[in-house]
């Protein structure tokens, strides 16, 4: 199943405060991008956050998954306190 933009225009909307916000559509699914930084993941209507060292507190008890085959594992779980922290 693949993201709609609609769900891919609301985690965009969640983010603005932040910054500038845009987002890139491919293979079905979407690449948020704060001040043209790639922030997100949005796979199947689904948030990814990256792990990164910089917001490994923020989730030491978060879900991870796979966003698709083959993908590194990055966090199932969407806070706008990431974005923040990743800023």
């Amino acid at each position: 199943m693949a993201t709609s933009a609609e769900y891919a225009a609301f985690v965009c909307e969640q983010i603005a405060p932040y910054g500038q916000v845009r987002s890139r559509k491919m293979f079905g699914e979407y690449m948020v991008y704060l001040e043209d930084k790639p922030v997100l993941l949005v796979c199947d209507n689904t948030v990814y956050v990256k792990k990164l060292p910089q917001v490994s507190d923020l989730l030491l008890t978060a879900p991870c998954g796979f966003p698709y085959e083959e993908a590194k594992e990055h966090y199932r779980q969407y806070r706008t306190k990431i974005v923040q922290q990743m800023c």
